[in-house]
């Protein structure tokens, strides 16, 4: 066998040393330093050279992470990227455009007193997406052949190819009945519909709104609500499909915020009222009414002590235009703080619409929180928002749509 003599070690190559820039253009290697781990711990040399700092690295970007999300928990959610560039028409010198709105579910309740309240504005351009699961084009009827109007039928599982510069996010059955039905497709409209609308507002550089929930504080155990409640949720109930599905579109929102510097607002948004809501869609008020009106008892379910806030439909559609045009994203509660229980709803309706019905008490649906009421703290500070109608005034107005509906004449 030859003698074979040992190689000397070759020296790396300058080309092997080279640092690979980063793609980063403000990097600065030294934010990941802690005075907690000394760079002489956790960094060994290899025979050729080579530095090794991983264990470092992980320890400082772990640390970085925990810095990002103590700040986002304090109300500070920072884009790492500036938001995408609007449309040119946006920054015309000699000619501005009109601002072109897309609503989803703007044939729903909410929705279409939005359609209504945006399109009192001469320089706005309404595009109503809905595939009309539990919405109307009756409730837009008016605005049908308008030239600054457009409805399409439209379910947002699926992709949406149109030039928008602000779009509300409403689209998602909100009734119990109605999400109960279905909650697969519950839960994809909250995750795939919201990734669609996301994925609409990073194409085209829109603002977008999400209609979020107070259903996302679960059966709380803190009262009132603030928006930094994290919410007591069962993650494997029969509301799930909403109340989980409204947590990961929140998620979601910030997520691309964050990532891709979306500009981004979330209302959370309470209980809310008035004409256009759907007869006998399992939501107490309607129920009510529409019990009244048919002169059949007032159906309460025990044990009539859980309390719910009421906010009227122009209130909140006020709320939620004042979100979008202002410079905070949110979440902010936007509802009426006005508690009441059951039973004083009952007898408040009883009072006001029928005073000759019964109330009855009937058995309970899983997961029905004892008590929601808004802290609005930040709704007065942010927006300079609160509601002005009261419950005893509101309800009303909504006896008169459903009489109306119902064929129903007042008794005299």
């Amino acid at each position: 066998m030859d003698n074979i003599s040992p190689q000397p070690q070759t020296p790396p190559s300058p080309k092997e040393n080279k640092v690979r820039p980063t793609k980063f253009k403000n990097f600065n290697p030294t934010q990941f330093q802690t005075p907690n781990l000394p760079p002489s711990t956790s960094s060994s040399t290899s025979p050729g050279g080579i530095v090794f700092a991983a264990d470092r690295l992980t320890f400082k970007f772990v640390n970085r992470l925990l810095t990002m999300e103590n700040n986002a928990s304090n109300g500070e959610h920072k884009a790492t990227k500036p938001p995408p560039t609007p449309s040119p028409l946006r920054n015309s010198k000699f000619f501005q455009s009109n601002m072109r709105i897309l609503v989803t579910g703007g044939a729903g309740f909410i929705g279409s007193h939005l359609v209504d309240k945006l399109m009192e504005n001469e320089k706005n351009e309404v595009i109503v997406a809905d595939n009309y699961f539990t919405g109307s084009k009756d409730n837009l009827r008016k605005w049908i052949g308008h030239p600054r109007f457009e409805l399409i039928r439209h379910d947002v599982t699926e992709p949406l190819l149109v030039e928008v510069d602000q779009i509300y996010h409403l689209a998602c059955p909100a009734s119990p009945i109605f999400y109960k039905h279905n909650p697969v497709k519950t839960i994809k409209t909250n995750v795939i519909g919201t990734l669609n609308m996301l994925g609409l507002a990073k194409r085209v550089g829109a603002r977008i709104l999400l209609t979020s929930t107070s259903e996302v504080y679960g059966d709380p155990l803190v009262h009132p609500q603030p928006e930094s409640y994290w919410g007591n949720v069962n993650p494997i109930g029969v509301r799930s499909c909403y109340d989980e599905g409204k947590r990961v579109a929140e998620t979601l929102m910030f997520d691309y915020h964050r990532q891709h510097g979306i500009e981004i607002r979330i209302a959370r948004i309470f209980n809310t009222y008035g004409p256009r809501m759907n007869i006998d869609d399992g939501r107490v008020v309607s129920n009510f009414i529409a019990q009244a009106l048919r002169d059949e008892p007032l159906t309460v379910q025990a044990p009539g002590t859980q309390t719910r806030s009421f906010c009227y439909v122009s209130d909140m559609v006020d709320g939620l235009i004042r979100l979008m045009e202002g410079e905070n994203t949110g979440p902010i509660n936007i509802g009426n703080p006005g508690e009441f229980t059951m039973i004083e709803l009952a007898e408040t309706v009883k009072e006001l619409i029928n005073p000759k019905i019964e109330i009855k008490m009937v058995e309970n649906t899983p997961d029905d929180p004892r008590q929601r009421k808004p802290d609005i703290t930040n709704a007065k500070k942010m927006l300079g928002w609160e509601p002005n109608i009261k419950l005893r005034d509101g309800l009303p107005l909504m006896e008169a749509d459903f009489r109306l509906r119902l064929g129903v004449a007042k008794k005299l």
